[in-house]
């Protein structure tokens, strides 16, 4: 059965009007990033809006701005432009308590111009401070403006009265199976300290795939490669990136025959804590690492023109510390220098700065070319598999029994340390217990004896595994 496109509503205006605001009202979440200062969002962002009892999909676009179109504010305008192409109704906003200005004359003369219908939106519009903004909207054309303050949630029933008989006509369309924009959403369940629930793992289910990296790293352009489209935002400056935007899309897996969903996540460069001083800058790094918590696999992005810096690692220890897969790839190969020294000294770097996992996955890409992308794929499905595998009890203990035979437990103090039997409580990341007696006086070597085996043993490869030691409990401690 071919499921329908849920209409989209593109939400359109200059700098620092609320449209992220308003935004983050209809989809209930804060997703888009919010702050005083205006140009904050750059790329366009997708969201399931709810409006009483109207569903759609909300477009949160760039601030429009009238500049050269090769510079950085005239290619938002362009993304804005394009993604008007798809909309079914375009909600212009205007700040009201600030009045109309030449800017906004000008969308509105670009607005008329194009076949999609207008809402015109006056947002702080709270109290009376917008009335005299709102008398002025009505010489723009766009008829009556709906009066509303996207901060305290006013005036959204009268948002609601203006949109319903514009979406009840735009006829849905079939979506012959492909993915709908997405719902910035938690891809995975967390409990209360933050770790994944368990649960059974689904090969087919889309891979959430979050590319990190440091500025200019090429992680936009990586993924408007695997798009094949310029869905995001790219060009020589550092930093272009501020929210993380993610995109679902279909890879078609030559290696298989098969289409593999894949929800793909765009973040900001994470630069030196030290180096952080804007405050918008922190919180996009801080969007960047709610990225990397809610991924199943991390692809930290390399640029082969830098090398391997000591952010790098850092940035690779956060995604090991949240427990989730890494791959780490070397992006710009196509203009590297001595690739294959590079490629021999980037690796023996990682297995000495990430000794506790050795063995990650190391590809070269490049961005432009596209030279590696379905290797990275393969990869990035094959690390996901092993994240979420569950290995027989009886088997389990069965390599345990091995490994202790092979390796007994130390006896400081000439007493025996007992461990008697191993369980495996959790996936994504494998998470073990080991019983036993004595477990306070085990050496940390041992148990990264016991990690490293599990990895080597049980097919694990360079998947973070966590292994926890529990006493057995006394029966007769509290007689």
């Amino acid at each position: 059965m071919k499921k329908q496109k849920s209409p989209q509503v593109i939400i359109i205006g200059r700098p620092n009007v609320g449209k992220s605001t308003l935004f983050n009202r209809l989809v209930g979440k804060r997703l888009a990033l919010v702050d005083d200062q205006p140009g904050v969002t750059r790329d366009r962002r997708f969201g399931a809006a709810h409006l009483i009892d109207m569903e759609f999909t909300a477009v949160d676009t760039a601030g429009w701005e009238d500049d050269d179109p090769s510079s950085l504010p005239g290619r938002m305008r362009a993304q804005t432009e394009v993604s008007l192409k798809g909309a079914d109704v375009a909600l212009f906003v205007f700040d009201a308590r600030a009045g109309i200005t030449p800017l906004e004359e000008e969308i509105a003369r670009w607005l008329r111009g194009e076949n999609v219908p207008v809402v015109l939106v006056g947002n702080k519009a709270e109290g009376k401070t917008g009335d005299a903004g709102l008398l002025e909207s009505y010489a723009l054309g766009l008829g009556e403006p709906v009066p509303l303050s996207a901060e305290h949630g006013e005036g959204m029933v009268e948002l609601f009265e203006a949109l319903q008989p514009l979406l009840e006509k735009a006829e849905p369309e079939e979506a012959d199976g492909e993915i709908q924009p997405p719902e910035v959403d938690v891809p995975v369940e967390l409990d209360e300290n933050g770790e994944v629930v368990d649960g059974k793992h689904n090969a087919f289910a889309p891979l959430h795939l979050a590319i990190v990296g440091r500025p200019n790293a090429g992680k936009s352009t990586l993924v408007n490669r695997f798009l094949g489209e310029d869905r995001l935002l790219t060009g020589p400056e550092a930093g272009i990136t501020r929210d993380s935007i993610s995109v679902d899309w279909v890879w078609d897996d030559a290696k298989t025959g098969m289409k593999r969903p894949i929800r793909l996540v765009d973040t900001a460069g994470m630069r030196k804590k030290s180096r952080v001083t804007e405050k918008l800058e922190r919180m996009s790094v801080v969007d960047a690492q709610r990225s990397i918590d809610y991924a199943e696999v991390v692809v930290l992005l390399l640029d082969a023109t830098r090398g391997l810096e000591a952010q790098d690692l850092k940035i690779a220890n956060l995604v090991l510390e949240e427990g989730r897969a890494l791959i780490i790839a070397i992006n710009k190969w196509d203009v590297a220098e001595e690739p294959s020294s590079l490629f021999n000294g980037i690796r023996g770097a990682l297995e000495e700065g990430l000794a506790q996992l050795r063995g990650v996955p190391l590809i070269a890409v490049s961005a432009v070319t596209g030279k590696g992308l379905d290797a990275l794929l393969n990869a990035a499905f094959e690390v996901r598999e092993a994240w979420s595998r569950r290995i027989p009890t009886s088997a389990l203990n069965r390599w345990f029994d091995d490994a202790l035979a092979a390796n007994p437990p130390p006896a400081p103090g000439g007493k025996r340390i007992k461990l008697r039997y191993i369980t495996q409580n959790k996936t994504r990341p494998p998470t073990f217990v080991v019983f036993g007696t004595r477990l306070d006086a085990l050496p940390k070597s041992y148990e990264r004896y016991l990690m490293n085996s599990i990895r080597r043993d049980l097919d694990f490869g360079a998947v973070p595994v966590r292994l926890n030691m529990r006493s057995a409990k006394n029966p007769y401690a509290n007689k």
